[in-house]
Protein backbone atom coordinates (compact mmCIF):
# COMPACT_ATOMS: atom_id res chain seq x y z
CA UNK A 1 0.00 0.00 0.00
CA UNK A 2 1.45 3.44 -0.97
CA UNK A 3 0.65 6.43 0.54
CA UNK A 4 2.94 8.62 -1.20
CA UNK A 5 0.69 11.71 -3.00
CA UNK A 6 -0.85 14.74 -1.46
CA UNK A 7 -3.29 14.60 1.10
CA UNK A 8 -6.32 17.09 2.29
CA UNK A 9 -6.53 16.79 6.25
CA UNK A 10 -9.53 17.54 8.43
CA UNK A 11 -8.65 18.49 12.12
CA UNK A 12 -11.19 18.67 14.84
CA UNK A 13 -9.83 20.47 17.55
CA UNK A 14 -11.48 22.28 20.61
CA UNK A 15 -11.22 25.25 18.83
CA UNK A 16 -12.32 24.50 15.68
CA UNK A 17 -11.51 22.66 12.32
CA UNK A 18 -8.11 22.94 11.11
CA UNK A 19 -7.46 22.31 7.14
CA UNK A 20 -3.90 21.77 6.18
CA UNK A 21 -2.33 19.59 3.58
CA UNK A 22 0.08 16.77 3.20
CA UNK A 23 2.75 15.63 0.80
CA UNK A 24 4.30 11.92 1.71
CA UNK A 25 6.98 11.32 -0.87
CA UNK A 26 8.53 7.24 -0.95
CA UNK A 27 11.90 7.15 -1.88
CA UNK A 28 13.52 3.55 -1.88
CA UNK A 29 11.11 2.26 1.08
CA UNK A 30 11.78 5.26 3.44
CA UNK A 31 8.74 7.91 3.69
CA UNK A 32 8.90 11.46 4.15
CA UNK A 33 6.70 14.39 3.99
CA UNK A 34 5.59 18.05 4.66
CA UNK A 35 2.42 19.77 5.85
CA UNK A 36 1.45 23.11 5.77
CA UNK A 37 -1.79 25.38 6.01
CA UNK A 38 -2.78 28.39 3.58
CA UNK A 39 -0.55 31.10 4.04
CA UNK A 40 2.30 29.02 5.74
CA UNK A 41 5.85 27.33 4.96
CA UNK A 42 5.37 23.71 4.94
CA UNK A 43 6.78 21.91 7.86
CA UNK A 44 8.80 18.47 7.95
CA UNK A 45 6.71 15.68 9.37
CA UNK A 46 9.41 13.81 11.71
CA UNK A 47 9.56 9.90 12.33
CA UNK A 48 6.92 9.75 9.75
CA UNK A 49 6.83 5.62 9.91
CA UNK A 50 4.32 3.39 7.94
CA UNK A 51 3.54 -0.25 10.06
CA UNK A 52 0.78 -2.02 8.32
CA UNK A 53 -2.31 0.05 7.83
CA UNK A 54 -0.83 2.69 10.66
CA UNK A 55 0.65 5.90 9.86
CA UNK A 56 2.79 7.76 12.39
CA UNK A 57 4.83 11.09 12.78
CA UNK A 58 5.60 13.88 15.05
CA UNK A 59 5.12 17.66 13.70
CA UNK A 60 6.01 20.96 15.08
CA UNK A 61 3.22 23.69 14.46
CA UNK A 62 2.92 27.28 15.60
CA UNK A 63 -0.59 28.27 14.40
CA UNK A 64 -3.27 28.86 15.93
CA UNK A 65 -0.22 27.60 19.04
CA UNK A 66 2.93 26.58 19.62
CA UNK A 67 2.11 22.93 19.51
CA UNK A 68 4.15 19.68 18.69
CA UNK A 69 1.58 16.96 17.77
CA UNK A 70 1.77 13.41 17.79
CA UNK A 71 -0.68 11.50 14.49
CA UNK A 72 -1.82 8.42 14.48
CA UNK A 73 -4.03 7.54 11.25
CA UNK A 74 -5.81 4.36 9.90
CA UNK A 75 -4.51 4.02 6.17
CA UNK A 76 -7.87 2.36 4.01
CA UNK A 77 -7.22 3.20 0.49
CA UNK A 78 -7.62 6.64 -0.14
CA UNK A 79 -8.58 7.68 3.09
CA UNK A 80 -6.93 7.96 6.52
CA UNK A 81 -8.83 8.49 10.01
CA UNK A 82 -7.22 8.61 13.40
CA UNK A 83 -6.30 11.35 15.75
CA UNK A 84 -3.63 14.00 16.56
CA UNK A 85 -2.49 14.72 19.49
CA UNK A 86 -0.53 17.34 21.46
CA UNK A 87 0.83 16.89 25.14
CA UNK A 88 -1.92 17.09 28.12
CA UNK A 89 -4.38 18.01 25.56
CA UNK A 90 -7.67 15.85 24.30
CA UNK A 91 -7.36 13.99 21.24
CA UNK A 92 -8.28 15.58 18.21
CA UNK A 93 -10.05 13.78 15.27
CA UNK A 94 -8.25 13.77 12.07
CA UNK A 95 -9.72 13.07 8.85
CA UNK A 96 -7.48 12.28 5.45
CA UNK A 97 -8.41 12.37 2.16
CA UNK A 98 -6.23 11.87 -1.18
CA UNK A 99 -6.26 14.72 -3.40
CA UNK A 100 -7.19 14.62 -7.13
Amino acid sequence: MSVAGTWDLTISTPIGRISPRMRLTERGGALSGVAWNEGEEPGELVGLTLEGDLLTWRQAVTRPLRLDLVFALTVDGDRMTGTSKAGRLPASRVVARRAV
